[in-house]
């Protein structure tokens, strides 16, 4: 895995063996910055990560800093990762790394995201779940982006608040934003 672009760019990074985590491909995570980079400023952001993984996308932002990014994860070995990583880089002001069930921290959380990136494990069947909890809260702020990170295998198009995806290889990527 590398950095695109920024501060750390061209930085490769890789996760200890076996660690539980699928990372975005450097392809799709290209393809997904250049989407965002002609839809919104990348510059003082409140950004969420969900199912932040091996923070690959929180670094990415971190990288071209954004703004202020929450990366949550349930895994210690993920939280641990994330949390060396950013020391290490001197990103780690940037990000706020918090371990938690994502469903649990999005029911009790009681901020608001400009921007929301989620990436759960592809045979889970949680997905619907999580866009009705993001779009169904006070957690996307009003004019805010909602990105998931999903297999070519499902559709979300009659969910609310879908705009349109994008496919990269075998990985798609929905956006939804709050009904106008």
């Amino acid at each position: 895995m590398r950095i695109i672009s920024g501060l750390l760019k061209k930085q490769r990074f890789s996760p200890p063996k076996g660690f539980p985590s699928r990372p975005t491909t450097d392809f799709a995570k290209e393809g997904l910055f250049n989407i965002l980079e002609n839809e919104i400023t990348m510059s003082n952001l409140k950004i969420l990560d969900l199912f932040a993984g091996t923070g690959n996308i929180s670094f990415e932002f971190a990288s071209r800093e954004a703004g202020q990014i929450t990366s949550v994860d349930k895994n210690f070995r993920c939280v641990k990762f994330m949390k060396d990583f950013g020391k290490e880089h001197n990103i780690a002001k940037a990000m706020n790394v918090v371990k938690a069930d994502v469903l649990k921290f999005v029911a009790n959380n009681h901020q608001s995201y400009d921007l929301i990136f989620a990436d759960p494990p592809f045979e889970d069947k949680l997905h619907a779940d999580l866009i009705d909890a993001v779009m169904n809260s006070e957690i996307l702020t009003q004019e805010g982006l909602f990105i998931l990170e999903h297999s070519k295998h499902n559709k979300f198009e009659d969910q609310k608040g879908f705009q349109h995806s994008r496919r990269y290889g075998h990985v798609v990527f929905s956006f939804f934003k709050h009904d106008a």
